[in-house]
């Protein structure tokens, strides 16, 4: 993130490169990018002679060169932006005699999603002398909520711990949907507002008392009345809680109470650092920990095993619902 506000800072100064090569599996920021520089670098009355947007499935290299080697018109520069350039993988390498002696007048945008180029290539290393190469990496889940927090604090909005954890679990790693959602929030909401789970519930629709964050937070406590509601409430509405994501976060929530047992610095900060979470809660794995010992937790992560694997349809026919309640069993038993 702090790379992409330095390119686009640099973009709003006027200090230009001539090739801006964004690539990656995170599509958010390759998008982001190339619509500031669609937007910003031309006035509109330029942009009409002197910016041209060309798609890698319709376009070639030979193609993309022919027309950053042109002069503007009437104009400082020119910008060429390749959409779906990832579509021209196989001949990229044809580039290479353009990067070594690019026009000083073009800016050449190119937005290669979901793939990277091989750094030990010839082309690469090009990219990365004569212009900006930026790689957008796919954030892991544990560093979404910290984005959607940063995000929104650029914004003048706030958000709670737990309203930022159920639009991970409901929306997973996809930058580009949580953005989505919370622009949907920004129109409703005040600036300077604190974005809470009911605004998330209201808004957006994931329930803030049935989803796997609280079926998590009820096993840790061992609250058997609230963890039979919530899967209930799951086996009515399966198809926005498919078990596997189900399954998928309580063993990842023993393993890491497994993990925790093995602490032997089992302070706040170490906690959250090793367990890759929120210190924020750190202390619903304080609670969890003293309800299921270390040799407990062992017997239950070895039955998750057992669970996921029929959630998956092998060897066993057994509903939704009847799984959830059996995992819940071994659990609580």
């Amino acid at each position: 993130m702090d790379e992409v506000i330095q390119i686009t800072k640099d973009i709003k100064a006027g200090n230009f490169k001539p090739i801006y090569f964004f690539m990656g599996e995170e599509s958010y920021y390759i998008d982001k990018l190339t619509e500031y520089i669609e937007k910003n670098v031309l006035s509109e009355e330029e942009k009409g002679f002197n910016q041209v947007v060309l798609y890698g499935r319709d376009t070639t290299i030979e193609d993309i060169v022919s027309n950053a080697k042109r002069y503007p018109m009437m104009a400082e520069r020119q910008v060429v932006i390749v959409k779906e350039a990832q579509e021209l993988s196989r001949t990229i390498d044809k580039l290479e005699s353009y990067i070594e002696n690019p026009q000083p007048t073009t800016i050449l945008v190119f937005a290669y999603k979901y793939k990277t180029l091989d750094k030990r290539k010839k082309v690469t290393k090009l990219l990365g002398k004569s212009g900006i190469l930026y790689e957008s990496k796919k954030l892991y889940e544990n560093q979404v909520g910290d984005w959607i927090r940063r995000v929104l604090s650029g914004q003048n909005y706030n958000i709670e711990p737990k309203a930022a954890a159920m639009l991970v679990e409901f929306l997973g790693t996809d930058l580009s949907k949580i953005s989505n959602e919370l622009d949907k929030l920004k129109i409703i909401l005040p600036k300077g507002h604190t974005i809470s789970a009911k605004d998330v519930e209201e808004n957006i629709g994931i329930s803030k008392d049935y989803n796997n964050f609280e079926l998590r937070k009820a096993i840790g406590e061992k609250d058997q009345l609230k963890a039979y509601k919530i899967i209930n409430y799951f086996a009515q509405n399966p198809k926005d809680n498919p078990i596997v994501v189900t399954t998928g976060l309580v063993f990842g929530f023993f393993s890491q109470l497994l993990q925790y047992h093995g602490l032997k610095d089992k302070s706040k900060a170490n906690v959250a650092k090793v367990l890759k979470v929120n210190p924020y809660f750190v202390s619903d794995y304080d609670v969890a920990i003293r309800n299921y010992p270390m040799k407990k937790v062992s017997a239950i992560v070895s039955t998750l095993r057992g669970i996921d694997v029929k959630s998956k349809g092998v060897g066993a026919n057994i509903s939704q619902h009847d799984l959830l309640k059996e995992m819940l069993i071994n659990i609580f038993n």
